[in-house]
């Protein structure tokens, strides 16, 4: 049923009619055809629908379990189709139970979606738009809302676990879902066309390094350098653009953190999953409607100092709190790692520079530069690619300052060479033949890498020497 993006990203009206949100999903959670087999079945389906509604109100359906509130549920429908047997099938029956059970757990519509592990992104733009993202290619799907109204309905289910508001007077939340996608909703206005949702989903398990080498989303010998960087307690900022895999990586390059350290993890809404035992874990707080209770991610940093942490990992950096991470940086908790939205190396730089403005202290220019150059030492660049590929673009290193100058040089790099027949980016990951200024830090760290290693060549991906000939 999923059609590629049209032109301009609408939906035909042909697309929308008919569809009225009644939807069957099949067993493996993949959206089937709708039902609408002769007015006769789909006044039934929505008879039965409003019938099981009626029989399990939400007060009630809140004391059970997913699993009760299932069984429950198929009970009750087993009843009702026993009163009118024959209007629906076994499949059709099923997804009636599946269809009421979504609008009870409050993903409503969106329930089929949600139990499929493959899609990264979900997008509504408006009652009558519901786009996906999988494989990093966008696509439009045949669900819709029955209104405004129910979309916002939704909404509100989403979020009413996560202790965040949304109204007229605050349009716009984030947050993030007990499942750990992250949600957020703009309502009118400022919306223009409706309720805008978007909810950023998470596979069933993190990726791993593992995963990444098979997508060659980097070369071995990047893998090995970034690894010995994280065990030779070398401080890194990972740059890209939204979507682009940030928090993926700075996830897998995690594992290489030694298990006796401990780790305080700092974020506007939750989404690492760091593969270590002892992690404290942080996470900002809005102002309630009174203008209340707000802790800002500023405040977390400061305040994790006192944590006895070891390393401090910022899910993001985006504001003031980018002086308090530098200085923890270079005051004893070297190896901390965060993420920055940025086009390239230089660019991420700039924007911690400017960040370190917003924190209100008036700190000369060059100072922040040497406070940079002296914290920071590796940046890793990513980039979501022409097909929707995510792949590490630039490895770059700091090397100190030169006059009032950031003194950088890129180790890694990959060579886009061509775009295939399916449009996705094709090319190669080089070294640049520069050698690692901090190489003896990492000797001394136990951490053995040759000058040679480093030597200009182009580098193969694991997977593609399993496909070679």
């Amino acid at each position: 049923m999923e059609k590629a993006l049209p032109e301009g990203g609408q939906m035909s009206a042909a697309q929308r009619g008919g569809m009225n949100g009644l939807l069957s999903v099949r067993a493996d959670g993949d959206l089937a055809a709708p039902i609408v087999g002769g007015d006769g079945k789909l006044d039934a389906k929505r008879e039965f629908r409003v019938s099981l509604l009626a029989k399990m109100p939400r007060e009630r359906a809140d004391r059970l379990s997913e699993p009760e509130l299932r069984g429950e549920l198929t009970r009750l429908a087993t009843e009702l189709f026993s009163e009118k047997p024959g209007l629906l099938d076994a499949q059709e029956e099923k997804a009636l139970v599946d269809e009421v059970l979504d609008e009870l757990l409050g993903f409503g519509p969106l329930g089929g979606l949600m139990r499929q592990i493959d899609i990264s992104e979900i997008m509504i733009n408006g009652p009558h738009q519901v786009f996906i993202e999988r494989h990093g290619q966008l696509h439009t799907t045949p669900l819709t809302f029955n209104d405004e109204e129910h979309l916002i309905q939704v909404i509100h289910r989403l979020i009413s676990r996560t202790g965040r508001q949304i109204s007229k007077k605050s349009p716009m939340v984030d947050a993030r879902l007990p499942d750990g996608s992250r949600l957020n909703a703009v309502l009118r206005p400022p919306s223009l066309n409706g309720p805008l949702v978007s909810i950023r989903r998470f596979g069933v398990r993190p990726l791993t390094v593992d995963d990444l080498l098979k997508h060659e989303a980097l070369a071995d010998d990047m893998l090995e350098f970034l690894a010995g960087c994280v065990k030779g307690r070398v401080t890194i900022v990972i740059s890209g653009g939204t979507g682009s895999g940030k928090t993926t990586l700075l996830n897998a390059l995690s594992r290489y953190i030694p298990t006796t350290e401990r780790l305080v993890t700092i974020e506007d809404t939750a989404e690492l999953e760091l593969q270590q035992t002892h992690v404290a874990k942080l996470e900002s707080q809005p102002p309630d409607s009174n203008g209340e209770g707000e802790v800002t991610l500023r405040a977390l940093v400061r305040n994790s100092l006192r944590m006895r942490p070891d390393r401090i990992i910022v899910g993001e950096c985006r504001g003031g709190e980018a002086l308090e991470m530098l200085q923890a940086m270079s005051t004893g908790h070297e190896g901390s790692m965060t993420t920055v939205h940025a086009n390239t190396p230089r660019e991420a730089l700039a924007r911690i520079e400017l960040m370190v403005g917003l924190a209100g202290v008036e700190v000369p220019v060059k100072a922040i530069r040497k406070l940079i150059a002296s914290s920071i030492t590796i940046v890793v660049q990513v980039a979501r690619l022409a097909g929707g590929k995510r792949k590490i673009v630039t490895i770059s290193e700091i090397t100190g300052m030169e006059g009032e100058t950031i003194s950088m040089h890129d180790l890694f790099s990959f060579v886009q060479t061509s775009i295939s027949a399916s449009g996705h980016a094709e090319g190669y990951f080089r070294t640049n033949g520069v050698r690692l200024s901090c190489l003896n830090r990492l000797h001394v760290r136990g951490v053995n890498m040759t000058p040679d290693f480093f030597s200009e060549r182009r580098l193969q991906c694991r997977a593609s020497q399993r496909t070679a000939p």
